[in-house]
């Protein structure tokens, strides 16, 4: 197990170019297997929960070769779907959430996908109901082992069919999206996940010979295909860990350039972090945020009530930057409410936040109230443990801000999701050390 160790109190200045999009990535790398062909992917984020995915298509068969940073090439020619039925697959497929994606592109075109019930952030229930029965709708019998938590679904063929999600997931639309487009027949999905990574899918997907209409919409109508070919692709920045580093900036008082965001695909993500106070500049495709010398103000809503920032499916607020938000306010001058619709557990590290001297009020698993310091007084220095990715850099930040020298354990955590964050983060003037 690692550990940061972080002196606090710091303003940091420069610039920072965000990864590759991990949630991008683990759709994309999934769909490769939809096709004997060679895909080529470019940006792809070297971090851990990525690189474990990269692993267990190589155990499945697929050629992969890295052509250089962040760029790999994949053939599927010769998957081996004996390894499905490996103690070694039940191991490896647990071990990492985004494994259930393999399973709609080998359902498509192999007739079949097995998956043990995936692991991930410990931040509350993510059921996979959607995902099976958007494949139960399109002709696949399901099966499910309750001894060791093994899922399964066969089809001859699949059938396109009408279906309507009963939440809008992103994995499950993504998953079900990738059995659809070799299935005989017209899928339409409505009540589908519209998010930008998931329109990337789709248009990687109509590149390889796929015909989906309605992308960026709620509803999809794909047309099946026989066949997929091969292609390339380019994933976006990752609007998670841009978010971040607009967070950093706001609680170290930094002036920072954040690079090549890719401004149209961030939805409402930089209106909310103004509703906070913090000054977001465009310069092309990058944001500035200069110094805040004199702090920042939450706005209130018109009738001057406490401004709420909630989660909602795209093009609401993203739920994995509720955690960067929650600490930015602990500084501002005013008040917020934080309500974190998704999961149950998710705000469960604010009492780390409330060691650190935070006024935060946890109403109830989905609820909290912050009061914020105005930088009147700063965040004490403290040891932490990392619970899950987006807590863990909220953490970081935290102690970033804070003044001492803090300790954060299990690391891990936010290596899963953001890559090689010590390093880029000394290049900009942070304190930070990596201890095994």
């Amino acid at each position: 197990m690692a550990t940061f160790i972080i002196e606090g109190g710091h303003q940091l200045k420069g610039s920072i170019q965000p990864q590759g999009a991990k949630n991008e990535a683990l759709q994309i790398l999934c769909a490769v297997l939809l096709t004997p062909e060679t895909v080529t992917i470019h940006n792809i984020p070297d971090i851990i929960d990525v690189n474990k995915l990269i692993s267990l298509l190589g155990n499945l068969g697929v050629k992969i070769n890295k052509i250089g940073s962040g760029s790999y090439t994949f053939k599927a020619d010769e998957v081996n779907m004996k390894y499905l039925e490996s103690a070694e697959f039940k191991e490896d497929g647990k071990g990492l959430r985004g494994s259930i994606m393999i399973v709609g592109p080998l359902l498509a075109r192999f007739g079949k996908g097995y998956i043990p019930k995936p692991g991930g952030d410990k931040i509350g229930r993510r059921r996979l109901d959607t995902h099976f029965e958007g494949f139960i709708n399109l002709g696949a019998k399901f099966r499910y082992n309750r001894e060791d938590h093994f899922y399964g679904v066969e089809a001859d063929r699949l059938k396109g069919a009408y279906m309507l999600l009963d939440e809008a997931s992103v994995t499950g639309t993504a998953n079900i999206v990738m059995a659809a487009v070799l299935a005989e027949g017209v899928t339409t999905i409505y009540n589908a996940a519209c998010e930008p990574y998931l329109q990337q899918l789709c248009k990687m997907l109509n590149r390889m010979g796929a015909k989906i209409s309605g992308v960026g919409s709620n509803m999809l109508i794909i047309e099946g295909v026989d066949a997929l070919g091969g292609t390339e692709h380019k994933m976006l920045p990752d609007m998670i860990e841009i978010g971040s580093w607009i967070g950093l900036a706001a609680m170290t008082k930094s002036e920072l350039t954040i690079k090549n965001v890719s401004w149209d695909d961030l939805g409402q993500i930089p209106d909310v972090f103004r509703k906070l106070g913090i000054t977001i500049e465009r310069k092309g495709e990058d944001i500035f945020i200069p110094e805040h010398k004199d702090g920042y103000e939450i706005q209130n809503y018109i009738d001057g009530s406490i401004l709420t920032v909630a989660d909602a499916p795209w093009p609401g607020f993203t739920p994995d930057l509720l955690s960067i938000v929650l600490v930015i306010a602990t500084q501002a001058r005013g008040a917020v409410l934080v309500h974190q619709k998704m999961f149950e557990s998710r705000l469960f590290f604010v009492d780390k936040l409330i060691d650190m001297g935070a006024k935060i009020i946890l109403c109830d698993p989905h609820r909290a109230t912050v009061i914020g310091h105005d930088f009147n007084s700063s965040l004490k220095a403290t040891t932490m443990t990392s619970p899950d990715i987006r807590a863990g850099v909220s953490l970081l930040i935290a102690a970033l801000s804070a003044k001492g020298t803090s300790t954060i354990h299990n690391i891990e955590q936010i290596d899963r999701g953001y890559e090689r964050i010590d390093e880029r983060l000394r290049a900009i003037g942070a304190k930070i050390t990596r201890v095994s």
